[in-house]
């Protein structure tokens, strides 16, 4: 496996069976043990070099950071701060509209039928590489800004399963939990949580995910008609207002992390101990 560097942005790889492949350079990288060459369903080629990168560094100020994930607000954070990914813009979503459409009317099997799928799949690889960038520079900049991130412990593989069931027993609202699995999905929840354990091993705290949206962070009262809007929380106990997200996200920053094995990090020592050997009974 040979790779020379051509100038500033380009790189050539010998390729087996094909020969000297150039392509652009999207980050220094050094240390590469193999490479792997793949193609997206957009028709696109990437080259990707198995490399380690080193851990982004804690700053050390002993600053916690709570990470609210949300739908309509993909993060918010407890400092206040709200961020989400790019999504189309309006004269994208009407290219993708005309384009699915075309897609309805053409024959299966067709060229027709090939070229209109290749160009949605541009239009949605692009929104997905929007969402990767995002991904990318929120993780970098929460790992280097905070010393401790908690996020909520939330299982997304089961949150975004499929209601349609069997045909035997088919599924209860399958549109709004289909629209409700793409919400969650387009947001980059999992693979925000991913990139965070990557970049800050040792950081992150997960904690649990319950009642953190109705619970009042000023005087810890817990109702479901505090929180008024998606966007709106009132307390009814105390009047403290706040973004609703935000809230959560200061609960989850100030709640009690789990650790790997499952324990309340709050406790002076495990509750899942090892097994110790018997010891031998006493002699009276």
């Amino acid at each position: 496996m040979r790779v020379c560097r051509d100038n500033r942005a380009r790189c050539s790889v010998l390729v087996p069976k094909i020969g000297w492949v150039s392509f652009k350079r999207s980050r220094a990288f050094a240390g590469w043990k193999s490479y792997r060459v793949t193609r997206d369903r957009a028709g696109r080629w990437h080259i990707a070099f198995a490399v380690i990168p080193e851990p982004v560094p804690a700053p050390g100020t002993g600053e916690v950071v709570g990470v609210d994930r949300g739908v309509t607000v993909a993060v918010a954070l407890s400092t206040g701060e709200m961020t989400s990914p790019a999504v189309l813009s309006l004269k994208e979503s009407e290219r993708l509209l005309r384009l699915q459409r075309r897609l309805a009317r053409a024959v299966r099997g067709s060229n027709r039928r090939h070229k209109v799928k290749t160009l949605i799949a541009g239009l949605k690889a692009e929104d997905g590489d929007r969402r990767k960038d995002w991904v990318e520079k929120t993780s970098t900049d929460l790992a280097r800004r905070f010393d401790v991130i908690r996020v909520e412990n939330l299982n997304v593989k089961a949150m975004t399963r499929s209601a349609r069931g069997t045909v035997e027993e088919p599924g209860r609202n399958v549109a709004a939990k289909a629209g409700l699995n793409w919400g969650i999905l387009k947001s980059g929840w999992g693979l925000l949580a991913g990139r965070l354990e990557q970049k800050a091993p040792g950081r992150v705290e997960k904690a649990k995910a319950a009642y953190t949206s109705q619970t009042c962070n000023a005087s810890k009262h817990i109702a479901a008609e505090s929180r008024q809007s998606q966007a709106t929380f009132v307390c009814v106990a105390c009047g403290h207002r706040a973004n609703a997200d935000v809230n959560a996200a200061r609960n989850i920053a100030a709640g009690h992390a789990v650790t790997a094995r499952g324990d309340r990090r709050v406790l002076a020592r495990s509750v899942k101990r090892e097994p110790q050997h018997a010891r031998p009974p006493k002699v009276a």
